[in-house]
């Protein structure tokens, strides 16, 4: 299977919020509890040669969350980018925010910012954390961006879209794993996702486990990707 890795892997991290309410729990526990997966999960891919890794973090839809809900959950983001900015850079791993970081506290931004120059020369992974982010506002945000780079329709293709998504350079994922038994992609990745294999999981994400990544990576390895061909 080592020559079936998927370069890019992304993932739908739904069922926090679902997993602590089936254990009386409070909410935000399993947010916590979530956020430390995420780490693990990026760890398990990353060692298996995943080059990028991306994570559907917060939606331009969860502000209608309640207050507590978006504070914390704003909270776990801050937590990733400073108190713990140190031991991404230690595994080598570049850190990225994709989504409207402009929507976001200037704090937050600044954070951002000096997390993303830290990281930027490493070269282990990837590390795409999707925040504000919804796939319709990002092709909408790209095609401002070209009207107002003022380029000719007549030069406008699939390459140069491609260069106004929030993260242009990286390589489309190649699969999309959603956690929690939905069967949709709520809006992720919509441009980069035009070929993704889709694999839906049951179990919610903070119960995902290595063994489950292996089954998705079994599962995408018996995959034909003709990309239409």
């Amino acid at each position: 299977m080592a020559n079936n890795i998927p370069k890019h892997v992304a993932f739908i991290m739904d069922g926090n919020r679902r997993w602590a309410r089936e254990r009386g729990l409070p909410t935000l526990e399993g947010h916590r509890l979530g956020y430390e997966k995420m780490k693990e999960v990026g760890e398990w891919c990353i060692k298996r040669g995943v080059a990028v890794v991306t994570v559907y973090a917060f939606s331009t839809e969860n502000w209608q969350r309640s207050a507590e809900e978006v504070k914390y959950l704003m909270q776990l983001l801050w937590r990733a980018l400073t108190n713990e900015l140190n031991a991404f850079h230690e595994r080598n791993m570049r850190l990225r925010i994709i989504g409207q970081i402009s929507a976001l506290s200037q704090e937050l931004r600044t954070a951002i910012s000096a997390a993303e120059r830290k990281t930027e020369r490493n070269t282990e992974g990837v590390l795409n954390i999707a925040i504000n982010y919804g796939g319709r506002q990002e092709i909408i945000d790209a095609t401002k961006a070209i009207i107002e780079s003022g380029v000719h329709s007549d030069a406008i293709n699939e390459d140069l879209f491609k260069k106004y998504l929030y993260a242009p350079e990286g390589p489309e994922p190649d699969i999309i794993i959603r956690t929690g038994g939905e069967q949709r992609l709520s809006g992720f990745l919509l441009w980069g996702s035009a070929y993704s294999e889709l694999y839906f999981e049951k179990h919610y994400w903070p119960d995902f486990s290595e063994s489950d990544l292996e089954a998705a990576f079994f599962w995408y390895a018996g995959r034909e990707r003709r990309h239409g061909k």
